[in-house]
């Protein structure tokens, strides 16, 4: 890789703004605690090859189920896969839902690659329904990737994650569905008062919390969605929760009072997590989700298998025209600043 460490996906105009390996360049931790403590602090956000390596050692632990895909996969098919078309033009996935890989300031090339790895990955993973996340972790995994096949592995590992009790990026309709259903009740239970004004402004508060997935995976701009990320390798889902409310709890706080800007909540809030860096840093951000009191995973688990169940009494396993959708994301804008 380049000085700093930037590979050849990236368009280091845009990263100009990016801090330089200016931390600690090894980590020796191997504690779960020491960990989470030390991935919650941001130490190894100050170096970018720093964080290429904790990528690296988090994502190879993950368990996986036996027979799981990796870059040599990659440099067998991608070639079948892609053929002659040219990268930019390739479509993508149907599981994405229309959500359009977001910059995070890869140039030409690095976006035609994360089209590539995203058609790759749905070659290897034909069980995967629903799953409008995987575009934004493509795209920054691939900045602390060596190669396409590295990066595909990667995600790879992710996605075919067996543990039971580890839960990572939800891959079917019905897993995304009860997830947002998971988030409204938690808004309810942490976030009373923005849960108010919720209710207070929108016609329909469901298709409000249906978009938490959204801000996070896309709307984050690159360097605190990489931070929110360092801390979801070591910790899991609950970190996504816990840093959606966070930017709920920080919406009423700058909101409250205000007319909307524009004829939606939903429109107001994506505005806000864009234009975030305006409000609070990635270290409050990260505060304020790591305050909230008595959120136990135990919760969120038996919440999620109760939202689930609903869900399948209903009839609900697949998409459907009536139900909250994940509209097409506009690409991430270059201003964005950088991980």
């Amino acid at each position: 890789m380049d000085s700093p460490g930037y590979n050849c996906f990236v368009d280091k105009d845009k990263m100009d703004a990016a801090i330089q390996d200016l931390g600690p360049k090894e980590l020796s931790c191997t504690e779960l605690q020491e960990l989470k403590q030390l991935a919650r602090q941001g130490y190894w956000a100050q170096s970018h090859a720093l964080r290429g390596k904790v990528y690296q050692r988090l994502i190879r632990d993950i368990p996986c189920r036996t027979v799981t895909p990796d870059a040599s996969v990659y440099s067998d098919i991608v070639g079948k896969i892609v053929g002659k078309h040219s990268s930019s033009c390739l479509p993508l996935p149907e599981f994405v839902d229309n959500t359009q890989v977001p910059s995070y300031c890869l140039n030409a090339r690095g976006e035609g690659a994360v089209r590539k790895i995203l058609l790759c990955l749905a070659n290897q993973f034909p069980d995967i329904s629903f799953c409008p996340a995987l575009p934004a972790v493509v795209a920054l995994l691939l900045h602390y990737s060596i190669d396409e096949a590295e990066c595909f592995e990667k995600a790879c590992r992710i996605l075919a994650c067996n543990d039971p009790g580890r839960r990572l990026i939800d891959q079917s309709f019905l897993a995304f569905e009860s997830s947002c259903m998971t988030f409204g009740d938690l808004v309810n239970k942490y976030c009373q008062a923005a849960h108010k004004l919720m209710v207070a402004v929108s016609e329909d508060v469901l298709q409000v919390y249906a978009d938490w997935q959204r801000w996070l995976f896309g709307e984050l701009p690159l360097c605190y969605f990489a931070r929110v990320f360092d801390v979801f390798l070591v910790e899991g889902y609950k970190v996504l929760y816990r840093v959606a409310l966070a930017i709920l709890k920080f919406f009423h706080k700058v909101r409250a009072g205000q007319p909307l800007e524009s004829d939606s909540v939903k429109q107001d809030i994506r505005t806000f997590v864009r234009d975030i860096a305006k409000t609070v840093s990635p270290e409050k951000l990260l505060e304020k989700a790591f305050a909230i009191r008595l959120f136990s995973r135990k919760e969120i688990q038996l919440l999620q298998m109760a939202n689930e169940k609903a869900l399948k009494q209903k009839g609900i396993t697949v998409k459907q025209k009536s139900l909250y959708t994940w509209p097409s994301m506009q690409r991430t804008s270059a201003r964005r600043s950088s991980a």
